[in-house]
């Protein structure tokens, strides 16, 4: 039963990425979207229960906001930029100020038949130095 309220169009997005989050907001009787921009520091649950959390620079005053990613609140989410990470959760974002807070662009390979092949993986090397 849960698969039925599902949203099929979510868009594939990880820790480390910039988003715009298009949330409905209800004034009275009238209905607006309203756009929250910033990056995926957390994602966790799985089916309904999924939810992700983004967080932002208001101001000097760090924002964060845990979403549903399947709620009917959500209108739309959008990848704005891709973030090459190295960790699940980004918690020690919380402690950086100003230039400290970016992360480094993840580039993906597009291969011909247009899958993306090794997207930021290194490939192994002989080491050099110590010989055998």
């Amino acid at each position: 039963m849960e698969a039925i309220s599902l949203k099929p169009e979510i868009p594939q997005f990880e820790i480390g990425d910039t988003v715009d989050v298009h949330q409905r907001i209800l004034e009275g009787q009238k209905e607006r979207i309203q756009v929250f921009t910033g990056v995926v520091i957390a994602r966790r649950g799985e089916g309904m229960r999924a939810s992700f959390t983004v967080r932002r620079i208001v101001q000097g005053e760090g924002v964060e906001r845990v979403f549903p990613l399947h709620s009917p609140r959500i209108a739309k989410v959008e990848v704005k930029r891709t973030g090459r990470v190295r960790r699940a959760k980004l918690y020690y974002l919380r402690d950086r100020v100003g230039k400290a807070t970016r992360l480094r662009e993840r580039r993906t390979k597009v291969s011909e038949n247009g899958a993306p092949r090794g997207a930021g993986r290194k490939e192994a090397a002989p080491k050099a130095g110590k010989k055998a």
